[in-house]
């Protein structure tokens, strides 16, 4: 019985060499799709806040903005503040650092940009003074912004987002386009360097006079109000406890005391060690932090 085969053609063979050789090039190819996917929201965390860091250094002087030529130049900004609705899934894939530093770079972006949609800002009020963020209306409260895949108010960054990283600093490195605040940096934040922009605004609350303000003739230790509206995290994060010389302070005092003390020039520190001081809250100056006006602090 005779057996029939069916023919090869001769390319066949000669192609299968080429065919072999190619299969490894497309192997690398797609795990280097997969890996790219993979790091895609690093590299994204690293890279997006260099927009506003040229910003700032562009528009920002001892903590005080240039909103005018801000406002005449505004694309920049807005472009930036569309770039920070990430999609949730890449917001979450961040590390903790690059979650912290795009929440303050967010809220103080946002700010910026509630200031110039309203400047220059006029009117009086008994509460607040003629040039203050707080005569535009729902500012914090209720103005809704898109970041990181949903709808966020400036207050429900601040009190419900932050406080989640259980580092009270944060608080201090918002900038709420007023001069009560923390020092708005001429540069934005980033996860490499977050913790040394950290200690910097530590070291600059003790030497800012709208910050701490220690008088040694009236006995009196007096902080900014950011500290009150945050004494739960700061409680946690620097009291030390009743023990040692402060053990009769109140948990608060200790840990305004703690988070100061190494950062005091050598007499307020002998000052501190004598115990003999009370503690006050300085009023929180709403002024706006407008250098084109004049501001001063």
């Amino acid at each position: 019985m005779r057996r029939f085969c069916r023919a090869v053609p001769v390319t066949y063979y000669q192609s299968m060499p080429r065919i072999i050789s190619i299969v490894p090039v497309l192997v690398i190819a797609l795990l280097s799709v997969t890996h790219a996917k993979q790091i895609a929201p690093s590299l994204a965390a690293g890279t997006m806040h260099r927009a506003l860091d040229e910003i700032l250094d562009l528009n920002v002087r001892d903590g005080l903005v240039y909103y005018r030529a801000l406002q005449s130049d505004r694309s920049k900004l807005d472009r930036y503040v569309a770039s920070l609705d990430v999609p949730s899934a890449t917001y979450e894939s961040w590390s903790k650092e690059a979650r912290m530093a795009f929440w303050v770079n967010a809220y103080n972006a946002l700010v910026l940009q509630t200031v110039i949609n309203r400047y220059p800002i006029r009117g009086k009020s008994d509460q607040y003074p003629p040039a203050s963020i707080r005569q535009i209306p729902g500012a914090f409260e209720t103005l809704k912004h898109r970041a990181a895949g949903r709808g966020v108010t400036l207050d429900e960054i601040e009190k419900t987002i932050l406080p989640e990283f259980n580092e009270p600093r944060l608080h201090l490195a918002l900038g709420r386009g007023a001069i009560g605040s923390g020092r708005l940096r001429s540069e934005a934040y980033t996860a490499e360097r977050l913790a040394a922009q950290l200690d910097d605004v530590q070291k600059e609350f003790a030497s800012e006079t709208n910050m701490v303000k220690i008088d040694r003739d009236a006995g009196r230790v007096a902080v900014t109000a950011i500290v009150s509206w945050n004494s739960d995290r700061f409680i946690k994060a620097y009291d030390p406890g009743a023990a040692g010389p402060l053990a009769e302070r109140s948990p608060i005092e200790r840990a305004i005391v703690a988070f100061i003390k190494p950062h005091l020039l050598p007499l307020e520190q002998e000052f501190v060690d004598q115990n003999k001081f009370s503690v006050t809250y300085l009023p929180f100056d709403w002024r706006l932090n407008d250098l084109t006006g004049g501001a001063a602090r």
